[in-house]
């Protein structure tokens, strides 16, 4: 793949006292397919209201980027080897923790993926997490950040296939 340049256009206007740091964080995230997603501090970092506890956050974001990234390699990678993944579900979590003196890092982000496949037996347990292992290999979100990453597959989930379903 030829390298590429992906953009978020990121807009925040001054909402309260600047000067007091009684300053709305509450912002907007616009990707080039035209979604918008409201965004913010996250209320952890700087307490309401001066933050937007409904909004996504810059840590969230990141857990939620490498949890998407990893999934996407999965659900290829079980296509590409006749499985059939009918859901997928991760309860991802990420941990923030002090570097240095004044300076914190998600140090470790855990992926807890959850598949229900379309099959009449459970695959071998040995063939799931060496999926999961190599779409930790190719994920490009996890490749490009130094935060140690844990996957922790779930058991699979079976469903009966339906006649005539592939």
């Amino acid at each position: 793949m030829a390298s590429h340049v992906y953009t978020a256009d990121v807009r925040w206007t001054r909402d309260g006292d600047f000067a007091a740091n009684a300053y709305s964080r509450g912002h907007t995230w616009r990707f080039d397919g035209g979604v918008e997603v409201p965004a913010s501090a996250s209320p952890t970092v700087v307490p309401l209201p001066h933050s937007v506890e409904a909004a996504v956050d810059p840590e969230e974001a990141f857990v939620a980027a490498i949890s998407s990234c990893h999934m996407l390699w999965v659900l290829d990678l079980a296509r590409q080897n006749g499985m059939v993944v009918e859901a997928y579900k991760d309860s991802a979590s990420g941990v923030m923790a002090r570097i240095a003196p004044r300076k914190m890092a998600i140090t470790e982000v855990t992926l807890r993926p959850k598949m229900t496949v379309c099959a009449l037996a459970a695959p071998d347990l040995a063939f799931v997490e060496d999926l999961h292992k190599m779409a930790h290999e190719l994920c490009f979100i996890a490749n490009s950040v130094i935060s140690e990453i844990k996957v922790e597959p779930q058991p699979v989930r079976l469903v009966a296939p339906k006649p005539g379903a592939a």
